[in-house]
């Protein structure tokens, strides 16, 4: 056996127990306690939700920059980028043809509680974050794993997870299924789509966060509002077929069938794995790369940024995948595959009621949600990498050139190994993020009623 068969089969054991059952079970149950603990703070307080998220864009002030820092909204615009990637598109297809349509209920489920998980996230991160030489904030679950439990240790396992996990599920495998979208629609040879993104990839993170951020703040609320009209173009043309997809989500969530001469329930427990699986793969919620970005926001109050991860996680599971299981559930593509899978089936989704052009609306969506997730992530894993060894700038160069190649090779067809030990140390991260989760779950609780209190003070003044 040789020494790349013997790290496939640790890797393979080890990625069944960190995306395993337990691991996904705590995921939910950090954000099902959070959501309990603070009296179900995604519906309780909504109008606040609303005032500090989508309302404030509309106010000057709230879009103001500090000198050398980033506003509220270009903090969540970085993190989106990293977490609408092609899961929204790929991810939910797949737990539809391996789970079922019962599958999205589940997913629901994880998006629903995976709020408060990144709310608490994002209130850490923002809690504990420090200020740089350069003046920009920096954050994240290593910097609140040191400072608020006060174990380096596992700050810096959490930043190594992190700077070598962005080279496999947040490089290569989107700059693969850019190059493998466009040879498809277009001919485009994959290594000349790899020099190109690598091009465009280099001239933005070259910037730092600045040049991150107002690019992802331009391209991420487009690539939104494509998706959605495009998706809901779909289902307007499918509409009667709407009830009875939402029948078969619900009715197939809990149905106790026996598969194969399996046991009784195996229908249910499959749902709820691939489900609660593809819902916290898309959104990453508790994973702790999302709190990276949102540390750098200039909010001066860490509640006020902790509810744009709410917004996050809404934005990406609840509405652009929904989107995507829709479209593919009305289809009836799920049920007969016929060896398509992934992107494939849902272009073929898409194009049973745009016709040619929904083929192309998913290569244009994947090209957008895979570069934007390219730029997102180089982020996280430099400011992981930062963190390990104390901001060296060399190192940070030499790490950007080589983020940079990979995404040539990986566009080529990269080493599917290399993905896949990324893939592993990717559900990695979220252990010692859910244990700092867990252990400052007061530093949350205490921090939410303080500002949520001074808040209603402040409305009763204005009364007054």
């Amino acid at each position: 056996m040789n020494p790349v068969e013997v790290i496939t089969i640790i890797n393979n054991k080890i990625h069944h127990i960190v995306w395993g059952p337990p691991i996904l079970l705590l995921l939910i149950g950090t954000g099902a306690y959070f959501t309990f603990a603070t009296n179900f703070f995604q519906i309780r307080n909504f109008r606040y939700i609303w005032k500090h998220t989508i309302a404030s864009l509309f106010k000057k002030s709230n879009r103001q920059k500090h000198e050398g820092r980033i506003s509220p909204f270009q903090a969540v615009s970085t993190a989106l980028a990293s977490t609408l990637g092609t899961g929204n598109i790929v991810g939910v297809t797949t737990a539809i043809v391996s789970g079922g349509e019962g599958a999205i209920f589940w997913m629901w489920v994880s998006a629903f509680f995976g709020m408060m998980t990144k709310y608490a996230e994002v209130v850490l991160a923002v809690r504990f974050r420090q200020t740089g030489k350069d003046g920009i904030y920096y954050g994240g679950p290593m910097y609140y794993i040191e400072k608020g439990l006060r174990q380096k240790w596992l700050a810096q396992v959490f930043a190594f997870f992190g700077a070598f996990a962005c080279f496999g599920i947040g490089n290569m495998a989107q700059s693969n299924s850019i190059s493998s979208a466009l040879h498809n629609s277009f001919r485009i040879p994959p290594f000349v789509t790899g020099v190109l993104i690598a091009l465009i990839t280099s001239l933005v993170i070259i910037g730092g966060i600045k040049r991150i951020s107002k690019v992802t703040e331009l391209i991420v609320p487009f690539m939104a509002i494509f998706y959605l009209a495009g998706g809901i173009g779909a289902l307007c043309l499918n509409a009667a077929l709407l009830p009875d997809a939402f029948r078969s989500i619900f009715i197939n969530a809990f149905s106790f069938r026996s598969v194969g001469g399996g046991f009784l329930g195996y229908g249910i427990i499959r749902s709820m794995r691939y489900g609660i699986a593809r819902g916290i793969f898309s959104n990453e919620a508790g994973l702790g790369s999302a709190p990276i970005a949102h540390a750098a926001s200039n909010v001066e109050t860490p509640v006020k940024q902790g509810v744009w991860g709410i917004f996050e996680v809404f934005v990406d599971t609840i509405l652009l995948c929904t989107i995507t299981a829709l479209v593919v559930i009305t289809s009836g593509l799920a049920a007969n595959a016929k060896g398509l899978n992934g992107a494939a089936l849902t272009a073929k989704a898409f194009s049973q009621p745009l016709g040619h052009l929904g083929g192309l609306f998913i290569t244009f969506a994947i090209v957008l949600f895979a570069l934007a997730t390219l730029l997102g992530w180089s982020y996280y894993g430099l400011q992981c990498l930062a963190y390990l060894t104390g901001n060296n700038e060399t190192i940070s160069f030499l790490y950007k050139i080589l983020y940079i190649l990979l995404i040539v090779v990986g566009s080529i067809g990269g080493v599917q190994l290399v993905w896949d030990i990324s893939d592993t140390l990717n559900g990695l991260m979220a252990i010692p993020n859910l244990i700092a989760l867990i252990g400052l779950n007061d530093v949350v609780l205490n921090q939410t009623i303080k500002e949520i209190n001074r808040d209603v003070r402040s409305k009763q003044n204005t009364k007054c």
